[in-house]
């Protein structure tokens, strides 16, 4: 596996973030948000098998802000000096050009909002990965990026990882396209320690971002955002 060259650029992780933490048995790679009464609420509406439709899509989407929100973090900055209407100069950073989403079909696309209200220019492409039910392998179906997706840092958006077999998959496939594993940061709101091991012993230079850690993951969650349950 190619190993990354150090980007001219300055690292966001270089600098200490108090809006996230780490679990030592997985090392840098995890970062999970850091637990306040506001991201418990969330999760536990998400949770909830009383909660309804429209209550369970408002909850999560806000959920998906603010992971999109810490991932934007992730992502490497210049520094630049911009003028105010009042004529002072304001030493500030702005990120680096490069960055693409690509969401994993069809719960990732739920996350593609949420990557939009952030970044209203960002190109978003896609992947469909269905797993066999008896046997739970993976299996890509379709895969659509942007022509210059290897000299971009990737936002692989998944709401939820179980087994980690579909995001692993996915990571194949984004290799195939160039796309080396240290230029892919998972946003992901659920996942189990099962599930983090499995991407990380196959990936070990990918960063995944969460808001929480479980051996249960609300499995639902696909459905019950599209109204498919």
């Amino acid at each position: 596996m190619d190993t990354c060259n150090e980007p001219p650029v300055s690292d966001s992780n270089s600098t200490t973030n108090t809006n996230i933490s780490e679990r030592s048995e997985f090392g840098v790679q995890l970062k999970i948000l850091r637990i306040n009464d506001q991201i418990r609420e969330l999760q536990t509406i998400i949770r909830d098998k009383q909660t309804s439709r429209g209550d369970f899509v408002f909850y999560a989407d806000r959920l998906i802000r603010l992971v999109v929100e810490e991932g934007l973090n992730q992502l490497p900055f210049t520094q630049c000096v911009v003028t105010t209407p009042t004529g002072h100069h304001f030493d500030g950073i702005q990120f680096a050009k490069g960055n693409c989403g690509v969401s994993i079909m069809r719960s990732g696309e739920a996350m593609e909002h949420g990557l939009r209200d952030c970044c209203r220019s960002i190109r978003i492409g896609k992947i469909l990965v269905k797993s066999n039910d008896d046997t739970g392998e993976a299996k890509v179906f379709y895969a659509k990026f942007p022509s210059d997706i290897h000299n971009r840092k990737v936002l692989l958006m998944y709401p939820i990882l179980n087994s980690g077999n579909t995001v692993i998959q996915a990571v194949r496939v984004l290799r195939e396209h160039g796309v080396k594993d240290c230029n892919i940061i998972l946003l992901t709101l659920f996942c189990t320690p099962h599930g983090v091991r499995a991407v990380i012993n196959k990936a070990r230079d990918i960063t995944i971002l969460t808001s929480e850690v479980h051996t249960t993951t609300p499995n639902h969650f696909g459905t019950k955002y599209f109204g498919t349950d």
